[in-house]
């Protein structure tokens, strides 16, 4: 039985992320996830995650400063210090909300040995964080289209990150939207990812909307996926193409 959960960094955004929570225990999702959600004080996270029963799976690191062009520090040479604050913060809130996974986010590089370097070190820090409070780093390949020069952009090089840095709790995001784009043969994909896997996303490819329409099938991707064994949430992580509300019939389509 494939598990939901909202991302409330594109769901809901009209609403507090408080409320959001509430909205998407209304709409049937299993869980939430979320983005950056640190102008929103833990105490009022946790109790709309008390009262509606779901679970905050994750959250990312900060971006840095995306006004500036920033979309995560982790992988550049030179703000390590920037990058472990970050990390710091991350695991923290986590931590006071009961979430388990933290996006510990690259950012743009040259792809360059020294990049590479800067964010196994970084990614060791984070682990080491994370490891106190028994939860999980994800890493997660972004495609050029959406985030050209972002320093992972398909899964064998996450993979072998995650193996250089050698601990168990540094995982793979495979967001499907992104991997399709930059990849594809996304099924046989997750089979060889499955054992490196820490959660999944999905929307509708091309226009990253509703995951009910253009060139993936969901609801064959979703019947592999309970044949592969993965027993882990969906994270649907699309921009609505109207309202959140407006598009949710998907959900019941796909079930």
């Amino acid at each position: 039985m494939i598990k939901l959960s909202a991302n409330l960094g594109f769901l809901w955004t009209e609403l507090t992320l408080p409320d959001a929570i509430r909205a998407a225990k209304q709409a049937g999702f299993d869980a939430v996830e979320c983005h950056w959600p640190y102008a929103v004080d833990t105490t009022d996270t946790k109790a709309a995650l008390i009262e509606t029963g779901l679970k905050m799976l994750g959250l990312n690191t900060q971006r840095g400063k995306p006004d500036q062009g920033d979309n995560g520090v982790a992988a550049i040479p030179g703000r390590e210090a920037e990058a472990h604050g970050f990390i710091d913060e991350a695991c923290a809130y986590a931590a006071a909300i009961d979430c388990g996974n933290i996006h510990v986010m690259a950012g743009f590089t040259d792809k360059g040995e020294l990049a590479e370097s800067t964010f196994r070190k970084n990614l060791a820090y984070a682990s080491d964080v994370a490891a106190k409070n028994s939860q999980t780093i994800l890493i997660e390949p972004l495609n050029s289209r959406d985030a050209p020069g972002y320093h992972l952009t398909n899964v064998e090089s996450a993979i072998k990150t995650i193996e250089a840095v050698g601990s168990n709790n540094i995982k793979l995001m495979f967001d499907c939207y992104h991997i399709q784009i930059m990849q594809g043969d996304l099924i046989e994909r997750l089979r060889h990812c499955l054992p490196y896997i820490g959660h999944i996303q999905i929307a509708a490819v091309p226009d990253r909307g509703e995951p009910d329409a253009g060139e993936l099938s969901y609801k064959g991707i979703f019947k592999a996926l309970e044949d592969m064994g993965y027993a882990g949430y969906i994270g649907a992580e699309y921009r609505p193409r109207l309202s959140t509300e407006a598009g949710l019939s998907w959900m019941k389509n796909l079930s």
